[in-house]
């Protein structure tokens, strides 16, 4: 049986430990044929930076390659980073992709940086309190309503003749949601890294909703963390890798995806420990009807119209094999196509 909610995936373009970034890259426009073929919704990439284990750092390549790549499934940023671009810049790259791709392409927008402090440095990056203003322009660039007199009223947004994509914003608080709300945007709700509650979440969003052209309705998306296996124990193994990378990325010490034999083996100080046990609530590890019940329930209980799955796993085939036993186990209907890729 469907599932009462419409089902998408969130890609990092992640490099696994003695894997190429070549090879990393191909991979993202693999898995973006088999999301197409497996009847995901959409496909959306997250704008990081200074992470070698990454490789998502600039959205709108990927996207433009994983459109051209396939037929059905939306793709977009999930989300870009605006305080770290002229909104110009943006409104241009979204423009330009979404005359490529009508009515494919979906702008998601974060205010956070992507990245750490020596990062935001480097890309000479807006505080968060910049975040509405920078906001404010990208809409007034998009919809030609700058004052007559101001400096910006003479600067033509080009590609003409076409609007943005869908937007959506990114966020883990109410206030966040709210705001979504009031400009008429789509919200997504971060609930793979956030502790907080996305219902209360959710409702802010809905409470404050004023429509818009491309939602005339409220639109809501929970973002989770899964990884997927045919056994529990199988999907518990290949959690490590993700567990323990994180754990030292946040601890200071940053490298590729490890494999979860070397991750399993792992000596760990306790910061790294606490960092794990802090974070694992948040990561959904199991098979694929344990963790359909899981996220069906999970979607249910914030009111979620949409939930995106992340997926963190050394393996790319395995990777690819997660998101297809949890789209069977959701009941999402396939898109015509040929054999996935990983067969």
């Amino acid at each position: 049986m469907p599932a009462p909610f419409t089902l998408s995936l969130q890609d990092l373009a992640p490099i696994a430990q003695g894997t190429s970034t070549q090879q990393a890259m191909a991979e993202t426009i693999l898995l973006a044929r088999d999301a197409d073929r497996l009847g995901y919704t959409r496909l959306w990439y997250a704008e990081h930076h200074g992470m070698p284990s990454i490789a998502s750092s600039v959205p709108e390549i990927l996207i433009g390659s994983a459109a051209a790549a396939t037929t059905g499934i939306r793709v977009g940023s999930g989300g870009v980073m605006l305080l770290n671009h002229a909104p110009l810049r943006i409104a241009e790259a979204y423009r330009t992709l979404e005359a490529l791709h009508p009515g494919r392409i979906d702008l998601g927008l974060g205010r956070a940086p992507g990245g750490d402090g020596y990062a935001m440095r480097a890309l000479k990056s807006g505080g968060g309190e910049e975040f509405s203003s920078y906001l404010a322009e990208l809409m007034a660039f998009d919809e030609d309503s700058f004052p007559p007199d101001h400096p910006f009223s003479r600067v033509p947004v080009s590609p003409g003749g076409i609007t943005l994509p869908p937007k959506w914003l990114l966020g883990s608080s109410g206030a966040s949601a709210q705001a979504a709300g009031q400009i008429g945007f789509g919200y997504a709700f971060a609930a793979h890294f956030s502790h907080t509650p996305a219902a209360p979440a959710f409702a802010a969003y809905r409470d404050a909703f004023q429509p818009s052209t491309a939602f005339p309705e409220p639109r809501t998306i929970l973002c989770l963390s899964a990884i997927c296996a045919p056994t529990q124990e199988e999907a518990k193994f290949l959690a490590a890798s993700q567990s323990v990378s994180w754990a030292l990325f946040v601890t200071g010490e940053q490298r590729d995806l490890m494999p979860p034999e070397e991750a399993a083996a792992r000596a760990l100080s306790p910061q790294q420990q606490q960092v794990i046990e802090h974070q694992s609530s948040l990561w959904l590890v199991g098979d694929p009807e344990q963790l359909a019940a899981t996220i069906t329930e999970k979607a249910h209980a914030a009111g979620a119209d949409e939930v995106m799955i992340t997926t963190t796993i050394y393996d790319y085939t395995l990777r690819h094999r997660s998101f297809a036993l949890l789209a069977e186990a959701l009941g999402i209907a396939p898109r015509a196509g040929d054999e996935l890729a990983f067969h």
